[in-house]
């Protein structure tokens, strides 16, 4: 019998994760199996039980769930205690232990597949939400010049910032305090590319060998991409790789195997062109 792993959400039938850890599974001979669990509002632990009591090993946690995976868990990776989010439950026992891949999987995406170095740079995080909380350790770690957190409510920001401060060098506004701010680094980690939407962004932001990431991911390039490459930004990133590489970690945490990603992040990127 094959191990049982799932990926949690809400919705859930657009997601990549059962097509990417069966690529991983096939790739490194791994027994197990991997599905997507539907879960409404207010089921989330109940269904995680039911999964467990079915004789599931581990399972990827999605949107809106992050906050109540981080919450049942009973032990904690140091770097989801930092994001307070869990993207990844691995079941021991009576134990469930809650992980964080997403700012690993970033930081990996842009260091080793863009071969973009995030050390000395001054890069600008675009939001404060959970998405942008759980990538500033993972960041912060390879000491860039500055990490600069924007967004709408500049309250949110300087949470952060207290949150933080202790591991670099943090700047904190909204996004018109970061005109011709000169970053070598834009990652967009607000909702907006969810719906078509673009932050009011000042001119300025980019310069000439910037790399503009969205940690969104789309078979169209997203508002933030499009208005990235208007500015004349030529080095352009969505969050497929991000998303391979953190169920790469992922995997990792289960299996004690860490898969090859470049063929599965081409194959996806060979499906959006195949919608384009």
């Amino acid at each position: 019998m094959p191990d049982l792993y799932a990926v949690i959400g809400n919705p859930i039938s657009h997601s990549k994760s059962p097509f990417i850890h069966t690529e991983f599974a096939r790739q490194t001979k791994q027994a197990m199996q991997y599905s997507a669990l539907f879960a409404s509002l207010g089921d989330f632990v109940a269904t995680v039980k039911k999964f467990r009591e079915q004789g599931g090993k581990g399972m990827n946690i999605t949107v809106p769930f992050k906050l109540e995976a981080f919450e049942q868990s009973t032990q904690l990776t140091e770097r989801a205690k930092q994001a307070q989010a869990v993207n990844t439950f691995k079941f021991d026992d009576d134990q469930l232990l809650g992980d964080n891949t997403d700012g690993a999987g970033l930081a990996h995406d842009i260091t080793i597949n863009l071969d973009t170095s995030i050390a000395t740079k001054r890069i600008l995080l675009m939001g404060a939400g959970g998405a942008a909380r759980g990538v500033i350790l993972p960041l912060l770690e390879y000491q860039p010049a500055v990490l600069a957190i924007a967004n709408r409510t500049a309250k949110k920001a300087q949470d952060l910032k207290q949150q933080f401060d202790d591991h670099g060098h943090i700047m904190v506004g909204n996004y018109a305090d970061f005109i011709d701010g000169n970053f070598d680094i834009i990652i967009n980690a607000t909702s907006a590319s969810l719906n078509n939407e673009l932050p009011q962004l000042p001119a300025g932001l980019f310069n000439d060998n910037s790399l503009a990431y969205d940690m969104m991911y789309s078979n169209e390039p997203t508002r933030f991409l499009t208005f990235a490459k208007q500015q004349g930004v030529k080095h352009l990133a969505d969050g497929v790789g991000m998303l391979v590489e953190q169920a790469a970690e992922s995997f990792f945490l289960w299996r004690g195997i860490r898969p090859d990603t470049k063929n599965t992040i081409h194959l996806l990127n060979q499906q959006k062109q195949h919608y384009l």
